[in-house]
């Protein structure tokens, strides 16, 4: 399956997500899920799909935005940034689009969404420390149309970012 490459924006899929993923996409993504680096043959075998089929399936759901990159199975710590944070920032409406792109262009922001409320960006970045992540913060709010951001350090995740309960439930449809 192709990588989106970081400079393109992944591709965001457009169809409802009921007509989007049907039991065999989801039997198939969970086989995917739990060996990464399967083979077609082997993912046929698992999901008691024929090699072809697998293949076709598995370019649609990529060419359609349903899977996503690789990039997300690797850990920051392992790259040096053991620090998590989520940075939640207000910004200037008309100048959102501005912010955004600049946001792209700094390496160690990780992801960023737009949210609903007193905040519009939930910022997720990573750090090599304490002052890194300083630094970091003050390369986001000096980014024109930041007008106020707020850093909230990650102590422990406790919940890993998963899917399979969602697919197995797809699954059973």
């Amino acid at each position: 399956m192709p990588n989106h490459p970081p400079s393109q924006p992944r591709k965001v899929c457009t169809v409802p997500s009921s007509e989007r993923i049907d039991p065999t996409d989801a039997r198939l993504l969970l086989a995917l899920a739990a060996h990464p680096r399967a083979t077609a043959v082997a993912l046929a075998e698992a999901s008691g799909l024929s090699r072809n089929t697998v293949q076709a399936r598995l370019a649609a759901l990529d060419r359609d935005g349903a899977v996503g990159s690789f990039e997300r199975r690797i850990d920051p710590a392992a790259l040096g940034y053991p620090l998590t944070a989520f940075v939640t920032t207000q910004v200037a409406q008309r100048r959102l689009d501005q912010v955004a792109h600049a946001l792209a262009a700094i390496p160690e922001v990780l992801q960023v969404h737009g949210l609903t409320g007193d905040t519009d960006l939930l910022v997720h970045v990573a750090a090599t420390d304490a002052e890194d992540l300083y630094r970091v913060a003050g390369q986001i709010l000096d980014i024109p149309g930041v007008e106020r951001t707020s850093t909230a350090l990650v102590m422990r995740q406790l919940v890993p970012y998963r899917l399979a309960p969602l697919l197995r439930r797809a699954a059973a449809r």
